[in-house]
């Protein structure tokens, strides 16, 4: 698209925006300020550097297309390439696995700083801040069950691979002078009924307690439910109730799966009156298709709300975006675009909206104003007010992003075995 018709088709909208009181140059630096936190393992399938076998836990990554990262350096290649066709700065966000092994086998129980030194001198030479995730799947001690293990020697084990993920977390908030978000998923169910529920949540709860037991400055910590997993369909100890009730008496930020809850759920309604409770939230956003939670993520109506729920909550300072799918059908770093572009353009149309006028309309009961400004809402110019952002940042608009990642995929992916 050329430079011209962009900047033309932005006044134009510009424009139109003032008349409803918005100003589309402020919404774009306020976008521009707002970091989101891609996932690593979109890029290599959840492998990671472990070497441990396939997945489990009640993960699957359905798909064989070629290209996927091998190494670590491929894997950061990949993430690079794909966060150029991105507007904005954002972070990344690493899995345990993930670390600089040097070939040995390290078990997640003597995982260590030094194993990530690599990566945060990365992370400063590419001006891209981390976050962390501790690892309880693809192990041979995962089972079914990991912090809630009966098992106490296996408990324990998960137990100081958690303590361990914590330090490394707060070493990196440190070294980048920005808090490392850390965040705590275990698949922990089972597949058939359970009659012994309050135990297992018991013994979640007595490793919660353990684990966060040492008060960091440089991190924060984040618990993440679920609904099931496959092979664990019947019961999941960290539920949502699990998880919400432990966060708001611990005061941790909870995160939200997008494709953790029920089909007929919003999680976007969830926003507002967790954030009554809870500190901070932070956000996994994916494209739960059926009973697969990790579809790539697009800009459906899901994804808009959510994004319309934080800003109208005026809580940008407070929920934390990252994203969670890994789809091995398709161009992985077309993957990566897509779902992130689709999430700052839901973003960028939650910042457009017309809050104050629909606030008016809402407190003094006009609610059919209210109903026809927001339809009238859906088709304002709000694509012009994209093309110009990703042309501030130099990043390619519209549709150009595809034949870039085509060339990548012929120059670079194509070629590994």
């Amino acid at each position: 698209m050329k430079e011209q018709q962009i900047i033309n088709a932005y006044e134009i909208a510009k424009e139109r925006y003032a008349k409803l009181g918005i100003d589309t140059d402020a919404v774009m630096e306020t976008l521009q300020s707002v970091p989101m936190s891609m996932h690593c393992w979109q890029a290599d399938d959840v492998t990671g550097f472990e070497s441990q076998g396939s997945l489990t836990g009640g993960i699957q990554a359905t798909g064989n297309y070629p290209g996927k990262a091998r190494n670590i350096e491929e894997l950061r290649a990949d993430i690079l390439k794909a966060a150029s066709y991105v507007p904005g700065k954002h972070r990344l966000n690493l899995h345990e696995i993930y670390g600089e092994f040097g070939g040995q086998f390290v078990d997640r129980d003597q995982v260590e700083v030094k194993h990530f030194e690599g990566w945060m001198q990365w992370s400063k030479e590419n001006d891209m801040k981390l976050d962390f995730n501790s690892t309880s799947f693809s192990h041979p001690k995962s089972g079914n069950l990991s912090l809630s293990n009966p098992d106490k020697a296996i408990r324990d084990f998960w137990i100081e691979h958690t303590k361990r993920c914590r330090a490394i977390a707060e070493e990196m908030g440190k070294r980048q002078g920005d808090p490392c978000i850390m965040n705590l998923w275990v698949h922990d169910g089972s597949k058939d009924i359970t009659v012994n529920r309050m135990k297992y949540r018991a013994l979640l709860k007595d490793s919660l307690d353990q684990i966060f037991a040492q008060k960091y400055d440089h991190m924060k910590d984040c618990i993440e439910s679920k609904v099931f997993g496959i092979g664990l369909e019947s019961y999941t100890v960290g539920s949502n109730d699990f998880y919400i009730g432990y966060g708001v008496q611990n005061q941790k930020l909870i995160t939200l799966d997008t494709g953790h809850f029920h089909p007929t759920e919003s999680v976007a309604d969830k926003v507002s009156s967790l954030l009554l409770y809870v500190p901070e939230l932070m956000l996994h956003v994916s494209r739960p298709v059926r009973w697969d939670s990790d579809h790539v993520t697009i800009m459906n109506d899901d994804t808009l709300d959510l994004c319309k729920e934080i800003v109208r909550c005026n809580a940008l300072n407070r929920v934390h975006i990252g994203l969670d799918y890994f789809d091995a059908s398709i161009n992985r770093i077309g993957a990566y675009v897509i779902g992130m572009r689709a999430t700052q353009k839901c973003l960028l149309q939650a910042l457009l909206e017309p809050l104050n006028t629909l606030r008016d309309y809402e407190e003094t009961d006009r609610g059919f104003q209210r109903l026809a400004l927001l339809e009238e809402c859906k088709s304002l110019p709000w694509e012009a007010v994209w093309d110009m952002f990703c042309l501030k940042n130099n990043v390619p608009v519209g549709e150009e992003y595809i034949a870039e990642v085509e060339k990548y995929e012929a120059e670079v992916t194509s070629k590994r075995n």
